[in-house]
């Protein structure tokens, strides 16, 4: 696992999107959460960080070296899209293999470490399987046994739940965290739900219009919003229930 550091990052896209002045340090083993509303720059963030994208300024750190100019093929991280971005016309093994197959790795290692990964996120007996044969959790289980195959030190996760229905939601939300509580992974992940994001962060930076607002612990957020953009934003979930 590694830290990742971003300082003072700007990207910028012709439609005005994109990140201003970004700087955070996200620490090895922590599970980090972008959230805002569309458009705020988290997927900006998560692309600049595996080297999808090239700041307009700034630097990217993993583990304080300077990772601004090496190509995403070089870095040990691994991204998991909202699509999931499977393969159609390839098996499950093909699918969590291909990772290993562009770094050479031999088959007798490859059948071991698909092996592993599928158990991870308990799809074993799916290896012949066509991911078009998967549902939505299968195949989002899939992409993130891909991802894992690598052995990434940072795993980046762009809204990876979203496409799923509310009961499968909670359920992989539970298997995600008990995975990378063991794993002890450096994870990032995006999404626009706060329950998503209070349930899983360790810590969570809120961005708006590619400015963030505020980070720090849920509890932090809510019990010391930094500015009026973060109190209303979290007002439902800072308001007192009723009986």
């Amino acid at each position: 696992m590694s830290s990742l550091e971003f300082r003072s990052v700007t990207k910028r896209y012709p439609d005005g999107g994109g990140i201003r002045e970004f700087s955070c340090l996200i620490s090895q083993g922590e599970f980090f959460v972008f959230l805002g509303p569309s458009g705020c720059g988290k997927t900006t963030l998560l692309r600049l960080a595996a080297g999808l994208e090239m700041p307009d300024a700034g630097r990217v750190y993993m583990d304080g070296m300077d990772v601004t100019d090496m190509p995403a093929e070089e870095r040990n991280a691994a991204m998991v899209f909202q699509n999931y971005a499977l393969f159609p016309h390839m098996s499950v093994f093909e699918n969590v293999a291909f990772g290993l197959r562009a770094r050479r790795m031999p088959q007798k290692d490859i059948q071991a470490r698909v092996k592993e990964c599928l158990a991870l996120v308990q799809l074993e007996g799916f290896e012949r399987r066509r991911v078009t044969e998967l549902s939505g959790g299968q195949q989002q289980r899939v992409a993130l046994a891909r991802a894992l195959a690598i052995q990434p030190q940072i795993l980046l996760l762009d809204e990876p739940l979203s496409n799923l229905d509310a009961e499968l939601r909670y359920s992989m939300r539970v298997q995600l965290t008990a995975l990378q509580g063991r794993l002890g992974i450096t994870t990032i992940y995006v999404t626009h739900d706060q329950e998503e994001a209070f349930e899983l962060a360790n810590r969570i930076a809120i961005l708006r219009n590619g400015v963030c607002e505020q980070v720090g612990t849920p509890q932090d957020l809510l019990m010391q919003p930094a500015t009026p953009f973060v109190e209303q934003f979290l007002a439902r979930r800072r308001a007192p229930k009723t009986a």
